[in-house]
């Protein structure tokens, strides 16, 4: 199950990076921190908000869609109960990430709005980013059960500070992706 899941992760990093959403070549390092894998997911997430940006951006589309928000919470917390995870945590963890990704989402079209040479011309469709989106969920809510306990701990922030350098660092986040991936992961720790 894991070898699956780690394909399917790998085929995402290959979908993201076919749609510009990571930095070509972009490497994973070997873990320094318990959270590494989970954060990594989170970032791979937020970096689809680029993707997504643009085809709302050429369709005149919401940045919020508070249907598909319900129906990413749905599903999250119905894997959250599988897992063992909480469904209040899961709730709160995926809506933090939801918002830091709607926040990229609106800092594009404020660029687009300045500057709208910079304007998307193409995108890929929104159908095949919300895939990619509904696989990492996946992926995100099998980590947190993993990591539960480490989640919890007193050595949680610790933990994460660490990984979100590390992915940081690895997948060459700007400022903003940086401030996003801080915004997305500031629930995890309740220890």
């Amino acid at each position: 199950m894991v070898g699956m899941i780690r394909r399917a992760v790998i085929m995402v990093s290959v979908l993201l990076s076919a749609v510009g959403a990571l930095p070509p070549g972009a490497a994973r390092a070997e873990p320094s921190s318990a959270l590494d894998d989970l954060v990594d997911a989170a970032a791979q997430r937020l970096q689809t908000a680029d993707a997504v940006a643009a085809s709302k951006w050429l369709t005149g589309g919401p940045i919020t869609d508070p249907a598909r928000v319900q129906q990413v919470l749905a599903a999250v917390t119905a894997d959250a109960q599988a897992a063992g995870v909480p469904p209040d945590y899961a709730t709160a963890v995926f809506t933090d990430q939801i918002n830091a990704t709607e926040g990229v989402q609106y800092s594009r079209f404020s660029w687009w709005k300045f500057d709208p040479s910079t304007a998307p011309a193409s995108a890929p469709d929104l159908a095949a980013s919300r895939s990619v989106i509904d696989g990492l969920n996946h992926e995100m809510v099998a980590q947190i059960g993993r990591q539960w306990p480490v989640l919890q701990s007193p050595d949680c922030a610790a933990a994460l500070s660490a990984a979100k350098n590390t992915v940081a660092d690895a997948r060459g986040l700007d400022a903003l992706y940086r401030q996003a991936l801080d915004a997305a992961t500031r629930s995890y720790c309740r220890g």
